[in-house]
């Protein structure tokens, strides 16, 4: 129950910062296991509000 909670969380989170969440979900997973997650400025550039997530993550502005 834990599990579905935090993705539901990240989804709907992803959702209210204009984010496809399959996309948000692709990249979050292509990429996290990359970084050290004992940093915080990295983890920061993952969070669906910064300006760093790609474009390929959001959603076209006419699709809103």
């Amino acid at each position: 129950a834990t599990a579905s909670a935090v993705i539901y969380s990240i989804v709907e989170t992803a959702k209210e910062n204009q984010l496809n969440p399959l996309n948000y979900l692709t990249y979050l997973f292509e990429h996290l296991p990359q970084i050290d997650l004992d940093d915080q400025e990295a983890l920061d550039q993952f969070l669906p509000w910064s300006k760093s997530i790609p474009n390929e993550c959001r959603i076209p502005a006419k699709l809103k």
